[in-house]
């Protein structure tokens, strides 16, 4: 750093119409869901399924988001929208009761898929980056450089319901392609096929998904940004209790009275 810069206050700005060029990502749309998904298959781990096969009675008690697989690809016909495929991998843990002694855990997973389409704007320009990787184990790897990026913010599900069925009840059904590495997050090998009996659940889900390109813009340099908050050199250091007590303001507004308002107040008895 330069002698000049050692005080942050002469690296402001000398111009306050001063402009800097920044590359970020652009949200060029987005949107917003809530899935209530009905009868959700739970593919149990082979200790699980043992005991669902055996047990009287079952309760979900959660459900943990594991992971989601998303794809892009160019709707037909139009260039400037795209379909965004989501997949989402659940871990079930439910509670089932055999006889009198405590209930024993199950363990499973669940998969649910959708898809939304939105603007991508149309984009000609190929993108490469140093992160950009071109060869794959098997050799080289066809990259579509000029696809817009898709980013899911999703919270973990909430259960709504759960039942058990027979598995002939529902032999149609086909069954689920889970991919190696989400396996590979339960202690056992996961029951895809020949189970006498099936768990399945009902899931809310809230969900953001949205798509981003790169772009370059040109903003406005207010100054610059410096960190306030100083180092320290082991955990919970800044931790002080009377400290963090002392930076918070006295809430002077909750020992003020206020008049009761019709328009805003419930406790004064008129209807």
């Amino acid at each position: 750093m330069s002698e000049r810069c050692q005080d942050t206050s002469q690296c402001r700005p000398e111009d306050p119409q001063e402009t800097l060029s920044i590359h970020t990502q652009k949200i060029t749309d987005s949107c917003r869901d809530k899935d209530c998904i009905e009868d959700l298959r739970v593919y149990l781990t082979c200790g699980s399924q043992a005991i669902l096969d055996s047990c009287a009675t079952v309760r979900v008690r959660c459900a943990e988001l594991l992971h989601a697989s998303i794809d892009v690809e160019q709707v037909a016909f139009d260039r400037t929208h795209y379909c965004i495929d989501v997949t989402f991998y659940y871990r079930i843990v439910a509670d089932a009761t055999l006889g009198a002694g405590r209930p024993a855990a199950l363990c499973g997973l669940a998969v649910f898929s959708k898809r939304a389409v939105l603007c991508g704007e149309d984009s000609r320009a190929h993108v490469f980056t140093s992160r950009t990787r071109l060869y794959g184990p098997d050799g080289p790897v066809k990259v579509r450089s000029d696809l817009p990026t898709a980013v899911v913010e999703v919270l973990d599900p909430m259960v709504l319901s759960s039942r058990v069925t027979e598995a002939c009840d529902r032999a149609g059904q086909e069954t689920c392609q889970v991919p190696p590495h989400i396996c590979s997050l339960f202690d056992e090998e996961l029951v895809l096929t020949s189970e006498r009996r099936r768990l399945y659940v009902t899931l809310g889900q809230f969900s953001i998904i949205r798509l981003e390109r790169d772009a370059q813009l040109v903003v406005p340099v207010v100054d610059w940004s410096i960190p306030t908050k100083e180092c320290c050199d082991a955990p919970g250091c800044a931790d002080d209790p009377c400290e963090m007590f002392s930076r918070i303001p006295f809430p002077a507004d909750r020992f003020t009275p206020k008049s009761c308002d019709k328009k805003d107040c419930g406790c004064c008895g008129e209807s």
